[in-house]
Parts: C-alpha cells; structure tokens; sequence
C-alpha cells in the first residue's frame, strides 16, 4: 500500500479488524518512511459475476451500482451505510448461492424489495417503484396496499 503523504510503499500494519457484516476489514497502517498513519479498507472482489439485464444483455456486476441505487432509496430514511452494506451483501451472498456466475437483474431487484420491506417500508416502496417501473400513481397505492395486508397478515413484520 502507498502511504498518501509519502508515496512509500514501505508499512505495517498497525491493526485489523473485521466489519459487524463480515465483508470488510479495516486496516490501520504506518509508514515506515515517514511515520504517517493511515486507513485502508479490504473487499471481497466478486470476480466474474455477471448480471442478465431484462433486454437480454450481460453486464458485469457493479456492487456500487447496486449500493448507490439501495441508498437512492433510503435518503433520508433511518437506514444508515451499516444496514445498506449488510443488507447488499446478503442480497449478493444469497444469490451466488442460487445462482452460478450469472444472475438476472428479476433476482437482484427481488432480493432487495424482499430485505428493504423488513428494513424500511418508504424505502421499499421508493425502491419497487423504480424496480417495478410504476407508470402512474395507481401502481403506487397498490404497492402501498399490498403491503399494508402483507403486514397484517404476518407476525414477523
């Protein structure tokens, strides 16, 4: 890793620590050149995933996509950048085990109004509205309806 003040590529790790969701890690590094110390954050790189769009055409996976369109739809909502990253990390996980390398956008979008609707109903409906591609306020209230019955109807929400 290059240190940002220095641009050596001389460090150590200081420490580590895995994030609540498991997918990240935290790192706390110092130069050994100047003594600087800074951050630096580890992903799980998801090679090869690719994404089947409606039209047929395949794309590779974006996690950022996907993140920024998830956060889209809980603005100003009490949902903070913790949930938003479990919640898309689980969509990804549950998936790759369905799925092989290739996963069609139907699954993606269905996995995430699925974990949306325990975290947040506005953000859901905003989400499904999109995903759904509502064309008119009636599609909007039928959503809203359908789930309002779905709450009734289940203990767990």
């Amino acid at each position: 890793m290059r240190c940002p003040k220095c641009t050596s590529i001389e460090d150590k790790v200081i420490d580590s620590r895995i994030s609540k969701e498991g997918s990240t890690i935290r790192r706390r590094r110092e130069c050994l050149e100047c003594g600087h110390r800074y951050s630096t954050t580890e992903t799980l790189v998801r090679d090869g995933v690719v994404v089947i769009k409606r039209d047929g055409r395949r794309e590779d996976f974006d996690r950022d996509k996907l993140v920024r369109a998830v956060r889209a739809a809980c603005h100003k909502r009490p949902v903070d950048a913790e949930q938003v990253a479990m919640l898309v990390e689980d969509v990804m996980d549950a998936l790759e085990a369905q799925f092989e390398k290739e996963i069609p956008t139907r699954a993606i979008g269905e996995g995430v109004m699925q974990r949306l609707r325990g975290v947040d109903q506005v953000a859901y409906v905003r989400y499904a509205s999109v995903y759904k591609e509502f064309q008119d306020v009636t599609n909007f209230v039928d959503e809203i309806s359908a789930l309002g019955k779905t709450k009734k109807d289940s203990p767990l929400i």
